[in-house]
């Protein structure tokens, strides 16, 4: 049952992962990030937001070790870490906060639990 959970939950982070690496202006216009005149932040968006998860994910699959699957847990508590900070400095929409950074908080939970416990 943790494969299939670890695998269920690897392919939501490569999901995830894929809209920020193949359609990186949906993503920021979903995250209500503004564009400007440097096409950097679509290269921000596919390195960080994309290419970063989908090649978390793939990996943990390949190696398919509780380690592999934990280190994604670890990297998703910084993503969740990360919005709770900028709840109390930056005053985001506190709903998008809540629905994106529970996500990551479940999926931390999830990695984490079922490969260090």
């Amino acid at each position: 049952m943790i494969d299939i959970i670890n695998t269920f939950c690897a392919l939501l982070t490569i999901g995830f992962g894929l809209f920020g690496f193949v359609a990186p202006r949906y993503t920021a216009s979903a995250l209500d990030l503004e564009p400007t005149k440097s096409t950097m932040g679509l290269s921000e968006m596919r390195a960080s937001v994309g290419g970063l998860f989908v090649v978390a994910g793939l990996a943990a699959l390949w190696l398919d070790d509780p380690v592999a699957y934990a280190m994604i847990g670890f990297a998703f508590v910084g993503a969740a870490t990360g919005r709770v900070l900028s709840l109390i400095l930056d005053k985001p929409p506190v709903v998008k906060v809540l629905v994106f950074g529970g996500i990551e908080a479940a999926l931390a939970a999830t990695f984490l639990i079922l490969n260090l416990g």
